[in-house]
């Protein structure tokens, strides 16, 4: 019971200085892999299309298989 409860005050500790910590990450580079996910998304547009009607093709094709 004793171990249980050091697990539960160190969990909390642990959290506590994760949550006031100040040496995450910054809204700037947050928006930055915001703004190249979307750039990424734009350019390989068809081919996701793509590669996503066929993974749904496979699995509507697949899917009276399953038991």
């Amino acid at each position: 019971m004793a171990a249980l409860k050091n697990a539960c005050i160190c969990f909390r500790n642990r959290l506590r200085r994760a949550l006031t910590a100040e040496d995450g990450m910054g809204v700037v580079e947050v928006i930055l892999i915001i703004v190249v996910l979307i750039g990424l998304v734009i350019i390989f547009q068809t081919n996701i299309k793509s590669v996503v009607s066929t993974i749904f093709s496979t699995i509507e094709t697949n899917a009276g298989k399953i038991r």
